[in-house]
């Protein structure tokens, strides 16, 4: 606030994956506790494998439609790591980091460590709530506070729920909208207006400022 860096109106919302310190081949069953090494002998057994080598095993794994998944797998090291895809297409277990940005001067508001199996349509509010109660604390000996009154996110965090959350936080969305073709409001009517307020704003001159 000192050096006028938090204008607090604007923020931007984005996050990124951050590889957990933790081999996969550390996770664990959670009906079981069997490792995944265990898990796939026993599988490779099961299928008539008396005794398995790790080339066996490597190709037992290949073949395997449905891998791993947060459900069944876990790493007691470090329950917060779960496992996800990178963007580099390698699966890994990671974190995700969301980060909410004073898009007037670049400042960061608040960043929140979510689950990485979770999509950002889920964890946006959450982030938003923190931005939002931080920049009030820092602006709390100020006589007219600033207050968080628009938020900017790429498509990722396009929905219709995420735009009725927004709207029932008091934000106006710019949020860029993917192209999902005619859309049928018939089981959703409630989004309709939202969606479409959205869209006319990230269209308008000043949403494409924002988008960019």
């Amino acid at each position: 606030m000192a050096a006028g860096l938090l204008k607090g109106k604007t923020v931007a919302v984005d996050a990124t994956m951050l590889e957990a310190n933790a081999a996969m081949r550390s996770i664990v069953r959670r009906d079981t506790g069997e490792r995944y090494q265990e898990f796939l002998t026993g599988l490779a057994q099961a299928s008539g494998i008396a005794t398995p080598t790790r080339e066996d095993l490597a190709r037992l794994d290949r073949k395997r439609k449905k891998k791993t998944s947060n459900e069944d797998w876990e790493y007691p090291g470090d329950p917060d790591a779960k496992i996800a895809k990178m963007k580099d297409g390698r699966t890994h277990l990671a974190y995700k980091a969301e980060h909410a940005v004073d898009l007037e001067t670049g400042a960061l508001v608040a960043v929140t460590l979510q689950d990485a199996d979770q999509g950002d349509t889920t964890t946006i509010i959450e982030t938003i709530i923190a931005a939002a109660e931080q920049s009030e604390d820092a602006q709390a000996e100020i006589p007219a506070p600033e207050l968080l009154t628009e938020l900017i996110a790429d498509k990722g965090y396009h929905s219709n729920q995420t735009m009725i959350d927004l709207a029932a936080v008091g934000l106006r969305s710019y949020v860029a909208e993917p192209d999902r073709g005619r859309r049928d409001w018939s089981e959703e009517p409630a989004a309709r207006t939202l969606v479409y307020a959205n869209r006319r704003r990230i269209r308008g001159a000043r949403g494409r400022r924002l988008m960019r």
